[in-house]
C-alpha cells in the first residue's frame, strides 16, 4: 500500500478524480446529440498541438488546447455547411489532425517519445501545472453546466425546438464544442489521446443503459467515471499495469454489467 503515499500517485489520483467528473458529463451531452466521435477528432487534433508545443518549446497541453478549440470551431462551421451529413465534419477535421500530427512527428523526431506519453497516457507524470490546468477546466465546465443546465438540456434533446424558443443555438453548439475541447486537452495526459474517447462515451453508455431519467443519467455517468478511474489507478499501481488501458477496460466491464442489468429488467 506504499504507493498510496507516493506523491506522484496522489497527483495522479487528484487529476483523475477531477477529470472523471467533467469527461463523462460532457460525453453524455455528446452521445445524446449523436456526436460521440467528436472526442476522437479533437483528441487527434490536440496531439498535433502537443507535437507543435514540443517543437517550439511551449507548454504542450496549452498548444493542444488551442488546436482543439480551433478544431471545435471548424467542426461547427462544417456542420452548418453539411446539415444533412453532420458526421462528415468530424471525419474531415480528424483526417486533417492526423495528417498535421504526422508531419510534426517527422519534423521533431527527438521528442516523439514525449509525444507518445500523450498518445497512450502518462498520468503518473502529472505535475502541479497539469493539476492546475485540470482544476481550472473542471471549474469552468461545472460552472457552465450548472448555470445553463436548462438550455443545454433543451438543446441536447431537441435542437429545432431550442431554436424556435429563441435560444441562440449556434453559440450554444460552439460552447459545447469548446467545453469538450477543454476536457479533452486536459484528459490526454491522463488516459491518452487514443483512449480519451472511451472516458467520454463509455460512462454515458452505462448511464443511458441504467438510468430512468436524464438527472439519473447525469449522476450515474459521474459515479461510474469516478469509480473506474480510482479503481483503475489503484489496480495499475499495484500490479504495474498501464493506467489508461486499465481504466478503459474497467469501463468496458462496467458497460457489460450495465447491459446485462438492463436485459434482466426486461
Amino acid at each position: 500500500m506504499d504507493i498510496l503515499t507516493a506523491e506522484f500517485f496522489q497527483r495522479a489520483l487528484i487529476g483523475g478524480v477531477l477529470i472523471a467528473v467533467t469527461a463523462p458529463l460532457m460525453g453524455l451531452f455528446l452521445v445524446l446529440r449523436r456526436l460521440a466521435m467528436i472526442g476522437d477528432t479533437l483528441a487527434h487534433v490536440s496531439i498535433a498541438g502537443v507535437a507543435l508545443g514540443f517543437l517550439i518549446n511551449v507548454y504542450p497541453v496549452a498548444v493542444g488546447l488551442v488546436f482543439a478549440i480551433a478544431a471545435s470551431f471548424a467542426i461547427e462551421g462544417l456542420r452548418r455547411k453539411y446539415r444533412s451529413f453532420a458526421e462528415l465534419s468530424i471525419a474531415i477535421i480528424m483526417s486533417g489532425g492526423i495528417a498535421l500530427a504526422s508531419i510534426l512527428f517527422t519534423l521533431g523526431k527527438g521528442f516523439n517519445l514525449n509525444v507518445n506519453s500523450y498518445l497512450f497516457g502518462s498520468i503518473y507524470t502529472l505535475d502541479y501545472t497539469d493539476l492546475t490546468v485540470i482544476a481550472c477546466v473542471t471549474v469552468i465546465v461545472l460552472a457552465v453546466v450548472l448555470l445553463l443546465k436548462k438550455e443545454l438540456f433543451l438543446l441536447t434533446f431537441d435542437e429545432d425546438a431550442a431554436a424556435v424558443s429563441g435560444l441562440p443555438v449556434r453559440y450554444f453548439n460552439i460552447l459545447i464544442s469548446i467545453l469538450t475541447a477543454l476536457v479533452i486537452s486536459a484528459s490526454i495526459k491522463i488516459v491518452g489521446a487514443l483512449l480519451v474517447s472511451a472516458l467520454l462515451t463509455i460512462p454515458a453508455a452505462c448511464g443511458l443503459a441504467l438510468a430512468k431519467s436524464f438527472r439519473q443519467a447525469v449522476a450515474l455517468v459521474v459515479v461510474i467515471g469516478e469509480a473506474a478511474v480510482i479503481a483503475g489507478l489503484w489496480m495499475a499501481g499495484m500490479w504495474n499495469l498501464a493506467p489508461g488501458g486499465t481504466i478503459v477496460l474497467l469501463l468496458i466491464a462496467v458497460l457489460l454489467g450495465s447491459l446485462m442489468t438492463r436485459a434482466a429488467r426486461v
